[in-house]
């Protein structure tokens, strides 16, 4: 983060040393002698297409009449080609914030000069944050899994266990005590029926773990056993069994069946194999196809409008990108915030919170909707995010894959 600092501050640096040396530079004239202002081509016609200028802009190609050459001109076309920083952004972005159906609405109607395309906002966040999560460590690259022996060790479960029994048998105490209080004195009885509840949870956790830790007990050095559902039926679950391996060096490996479709296989071979590249893979396919949300997402949001003909696809299109804009912008100021160590459980709020609030307003005024026609949309809005993020994630496992 520092290095990408300095290159920023650096560049601000060259910028302001290249204003001031070009501001130093003899006065130029044009052709007939007189001056011009300092770093514009002299020209009275445009210089890509030969139309005489009328304007600040070609009318028949649109290319700006005056073009500077100068390094802070260079700096700012280098940092605009980048970044797409110019003053559509900072129009397009409150909107997108605090007023999304209004913005998508503007756009859908015509207003595209003011404000930066959808699709170009999409991909510059999501540019964004994938390189902030690189920066931040945030990657399947930085998972040391890469050996497949080390996914399960049957030391490291058992330690896992314990503490967990520890703990539970810790809160199973608490709560007899609290039992054994409200026994005692009658104006706690009232809290009895709960208290009694919570140490039946506690029991039954506390057998799961002891459960467990037999199981693991019971796995001879270099050996297969099966370890099967305990709920339902045994003739139901025994072709669902999952075959765990331990070596002699208490390392245990998991063994999946084979399913008989031959590119499934495969695939899960390269999991067995190396799962921290499937991950990195995953992660990196994520990026490159990320835009397939948009056109999974679009008919999901046609049914919910299939009896409006006012709205076409087009208008739904503009709606399911400048959403998934705002949830990528989102998650790039929320890692910030956690990695400034700012927010803790803040951050989960806001995670619950914003995109459900923001989805709302942003299908209310987009679509002019009622208080209750948007609300109902939203509750089922949140079941197709859900399908979505399903269908997408396998497409990532199959891309995976190959």
């Amino acid at each position: 983060m520092s290095d990408f600092g300095d290159a920023i501050g650096t560049a601000a640096e060259g910028g302001l040393f290249a204003k001031a040396v070009s501001g130093k530079a003899g006065a130029l004239t044009d052709k007939e002698g007189n001056p011009v202002k300092q770093g514009h081509f002299a020209e009275g016609q445009c210089l890509n297409c030969g139309t005489e200028l009328v304007g600040e802009h070609c009318h028949a190609c649109r290319q700006k009449a005056h073009l500077h050459r100068t390094i802070g001109a260079f700096l700012h076309d280098l940092l605009h080609g980048a970044l797409h920083l110019d003053g559509k952004v900072w129009r397009t972005l409150p909107m997108l914030v605090f007023k999304p159906g209004k913005l998508t609405r503007r756009y859908i109607e015509g207003e595209r000069a003011r404000f930066v395309s959808p699709m170009a906002m999409f991909l510059f966040s999501v540019f964004l944050m994938f390189a902030v999560f690189q920066v931040l460590g945030l990657s399947a690259s930085d998972l040391e899994i890469d050996d497949p022996s080390q996914v399960w060790n049957v030391d490291a479960a058992r330690a896992d266990i314990a503490a967990d029994m520890a703990k539970a048998r810790e809160e199973r105490a608490e709560v007899v005590e609290q039992i054994e209080a409200a026994q005692s004195d009658p104006t706690l009885a009232e809290n009895l029926p709960q208290l009694n509840e919570q140490l039946g949870r506690l029991d039954r956790r506390i057998a799961n773990f002891e459960e467990g830790a037999r199981a693991l007990d019971n796995l001879p050095l270099g050996t297969e056993s099966a370890i099967q559902p305990s709920a339902g039926d045994p003739q139901e679950n025994a072709g669902n069994k999952a075959m765990v391996s331990l070596a002699e060096d208490a390392t245990a490996r998991m063994t999946i069946g084979k399913s008989g479709v031959d590119w499934i296989d495969d695939a899960l071979d390269k999991w067995r194999t190396n799962p921290g590249l499937m991950l990195y893979k995953m992660q990196t396919n994520a990026y490159k196809f990320s835009w397939l949300l948009i056109p999974l997402s679009i008919p999901f949001v046609w049914l919910l409008f299939a009896w409006k003909r006012r709205f076409k696809a087009y208008d739904h299109a503009i709606f399911v990108t400048y959403s998934i804009t705002f949830v990528s912008l989102l998650f790039i100021v929320l890692s910030l915030l956690t990695a400034a160590g700012i927010g803790g459980g803040w951050v989960f709020l806001a995670l619950a919170v914003l995109p459900p609030l923001h989805l709302y307003k942003h299908l209310k005024y987009a679509y002019d909707l009622s208080r209750f026609g948007a609300i109902w949309r939203l509750l089922v809005v949140h079941v197709f995010i859900l399908v979505v993020l399903l269908v997408f994630f396998q497409l990532l496992l199959i891309l995976g894959a190959f």
